[in-house]
């Protein structure tokens, strides 16, 4: 049995209210609207003259408290168990959908559904019991047909100049391209929400000075991983529709009229195919917006409709239109379940249980065939150390072949073999960039320590680590086995690096880097200069920021320009690597190729000539072709161990580029701090800054040193003290609007 949804009418208040032409019924769920007959159109007039619409409440001079505890308390309840849940604000321009939805932001007590559903949201998560639920906002636009993103300017990641679209898939509609944003609390979410406001579409309008031109819909994504359920709450404020004859817009308010008329009268068009049980096809693709809401109309969601009317008899056509929108609505049927989140642990289960009787069957096999030594679990320290044993027979050439019964082992010894190449090649470049000596040849090693105590106070190069090198505090690589040295004590003089190539041990540096940690603290520790002797050094008019910069990484900012050096090498390192690897994987595919373009040849010719088959119907191949299979077979898996390493490779560099930025942001934001304190504070300020004074440079804020009346955090500090003591709730709501203002204002200064 589905449930209905739920249709509201809220009645904008007003001086003018008409209370001859619209009249409640006595339980407040009932709506009556009564016109006049024309006498202009004479005695036979069979014109409607009034109308009784039922809805699930009338909400008449009501509280934005009790609006939301009407219409929108249940549904957030419902939803934090599991239950996708939609609101819809509908009605003309001018009627309050957005003081229902978002309220006013200037007093906490105006706040709309958005704000009142985000707390109820973090209040139920602070008060239960388990701590693994999450919580994420999206903001959506619609606006003349285009999908937008409001949060889009909040993320680094690029996402608001991706292409958005709507996709339908199993799970439901979602618009691929719409940033989603994890919040951890109240202030959080609400940030995001007055952050999206500042960035709709807004203009003046006839009925409204500040009408929506857009639909907007804000998203909250719950999910808690203790019980595996997840849910979406949709807070829909649609655009205003309106009479074009009757409020005269023009220009680009007359076409996004036209857009906003179109798509609300596509949605009217879902609304009764959707009423309709014999309707077999509904078109939601015919706008973005019903498209969007194919879910919470048609969907397993609990939908709420709240339609507001104006109460003058001026606009009682308007005042019609939504009601009967509203009546339509309350003829759908949804069928609401409890999203179920997708449990790995049972499907880990499922797959080991069917591990578990494919390996019954292959047993089963196997004894049909008098294969019953052959094991499918995993390998034995004996069964490793016989294959070890075995390559290594092949390697010296004392087998020819090697035995194996089963896929695993096969894997096995392709792994070792591959292990050993690895480290052929990687001691291949050691000897091309080091000495090798034997660790054992006392005399060479004495020799290169007499050699090397004179080179280590002039070179300070970071030590290669790798499981094969052992480094006798003088080289980055000796062998763990032979026992021929490379090079004698007479013939190492010749050969050792110079000083640019010394390396000095991780203990030497560990030495060194405490002496300057201890030199840091002695500068430290040292008494500066007095504040007027440095003002009075300072040049008349500031250096040009490029000079001054190259000054600061040389002074205050050479530990944070040595760093961001350092991490840029890494990355160009990283990327050499990258773009080494990507061109063997080139080499590798085209290898690939050419030996399939081989084997279908070998294919062509034996087709020609007439295939052979064993007694058992086995086709046999020749030498040549079988070669060429197993080359194809190895360079296939040389391929996947290649890419997975791209793999690898890409991640690491992208995790040292987000180190480089960081670097580099922190040294730009570090300069602008220096460089204001030292050169663009006033003189009468500079004044101030005495030895005996409370004021140093860092205490004040370049933007109050030079605009020293009250800011946006004093006015808040001032409204705690008068506003909190009555609602103590109120304080995520006033510092996310707090925030959003600053952003404001900066923004609105840069551009200046």
């Amino acid at each position: 049995m589905g449930t209905k949804v739920r249709a509201f009418v809220r009645v904008k208040p007003t001086a003018h209210f008409a209370q001859d032409v619209i009249k409640f019924g006595p339980d407040n769920k009932s709506i009556d609207i009564y016109i006049k007959k024309d006498a202009k159109k004479g005695v036979v007039n069979n014109k409607q003259t009034d109308w009784s619409f039922k809805l699930d409440g009338v909400l008449h001079n009501t509280s934005q408290e009790m609006t939301y505890e009407t219409v929108a308390k249940k549904l957030v309840s419902e939803a934090l168990t599991g239950y996708n849940g939609t609101i819809m604000c509908y009605g003309q321009t001018g009627a309050g959908k957005t003081y229902t939805m978002t309220g006013a932001t200037a007093e906490y007590k105006h706040r709309g559904i958005i704000p009142r559903a985000v707390q109820q949201v973090f209040k139920a998560i602070a008060c239960s019991v388990d701590s693994f639920i999450t919580v994420r906002i999206s903001y959506l636009e619609i606006y003349n047909e285009t999908l937008c993103d409001l949060l889009s300017t909040t993320t680094s990641s690029g996402a608001s100049d991706m292409q958005m679209a709507i996709v339908d898939c199993p799970q439901g509609v979602y618009v691929k391209g719409l940033s989603i944003h994890s919040v951890s609390d109240e202030e959080d979410a609400l940030n995001l929400l007055f952050e999206g406001e500042t960035n709709r579409v807004i203009a003046e309008h006839s009925l409204n000075k500040n009408s929506s031109r857009s639909h907007c819909i804000f998203t909250i994504y719950i999910e808690d991983l203790y019980i595996c359920i997840n849910s979406k709450i949709n807070l829909i404020d649609l655009a205003g529709s309106e009479r074009l004859s009757k409020t005269g817009s023009e220009g680009r308010v007359l076409k996004e009229a036209a857009y906003i008329n179109k798509s609300l009268s596509f949605l009217e068009q879902i609304i009764i195919a959707l009423a309709d049980p014999k309707r077999e096809h509904i078109p939601f693709r015919q706008s973005k917006l019903t498209h969007v809401l194919k879910d919470s109309l048609g969907g397993k969601c609990n939908t709420v409709l709240v339609a507001n009317i104006c109460g003058e008899a001026l606009h009682v056509e308007e005042t019609l239109s939504s009601l009967r929108f509203a009546t339509r609505m309350k003829w759908i049927t949804t069928e609401p379940v409890v999203n179920v989140t997708y449990d790995s642990e049972e499907t880990v289960k499922t797959l080991e249980k069917e591990i578990s009787l494919l390996k019954q069957e292959l047993a089963m096999h196997d004894s049909l065939v008098n294969r019953s030594l052959v094991t499918y679990g995993p390998l034995t320290d004996v069964q490793v150390a016989e294959i070890k044993s075995q390559i290594h027979e092949y390697l010296k050439g004392a087998i020819d072949e090697i035995d194996f019964f089963n896929t695993m082992l096969r894997g096995c010894c392709f792994f070792f073999f591959s292990q050993r190449q690895q480290e052929g090649e990687v001691e291949t470049r050691l000897r091309s960039k080091y000495i090798l000596i034997d660790k054992n040849d006392f005399a060479t090693i004495a020799a290169a320590q007499k050699v090397m105590a004179g080179h280590l106070q002039h070179a300070l190069v970071p030590v290669p680590s790798y499981k094969e090198i052992n480094l006798v505090h003088l080289f980055p690589s000796i062998r763990k086995e032979g026992t021929k040295s490379l090079f004698s004590g007479r013939d190492l003089a010749a050969h050792l690096p110079s000083k640019s190539q010394v390396v000095v041990p991780t203990k030497n540096l560990d030495v060194k880097e405490k002496a300057r940690n201890e030199d840091t603290v002695k500068n430290d520790a040292q008494p500066s200069k007095p504040i007027s002797e440095e003002i009075s050094q300072r040049p008349s008019s500031p250096p040009s920021k490029a000079v001054a910069f190259e000054q600061f990484k040389e002074e205050c900012g050479s530990e944070i320009n040595r760093i961001f050096k350092e991490n840029k090498s890494i990355l160009l390192a990283r990327r050499k690597r990258s773009s080494t690897v990507a061109r063997r994987i080139n080499i590798i595919k085209q290898e690939m190729e050419d030996i399939k373009k081989a084997l279908e040849a070998e294919r062509q010719e034996r087709s020609q000539q007439g295939e052979y088959v064993d007694e058992k119907g086995r086709l046999i191949i020749d030498e040549k072709e079988f070669l060429l299979i197993m080359k194809l077979k190895d360079l296939k898996e040389e391929y996947r161990c290649s890419y997975a390493e791209l793999q690898d490779l890409k991640a690491e560099i992208q995790y040292c580029q987000h180190l480089v930025d960081r670097c580099r942001n922190k040294l730009i934001s570090e300069f602008e701090i220096w460089y204001s304190e030292s050169f663009l504070i006033p003189t009468y300020v500079q004044n101030a800054l005495k030895p005996s004074g409370n004021i140093r440079p860092g205490m004040i804020p370049i933007n109050r040193v030079m605009c020293l009346e009250e800011d946006e955090q004093e006015r808040f500090e001032r409204m705690q003290e008068a506003m909190l003591p009555t609602g103590p709730d109120s304080v995520a709501f006033y510092k996310a609007k707090m925030k959003t203002d600053q952003k404001v204002m900066s923004a609105g200064h840069s551009s200046l």
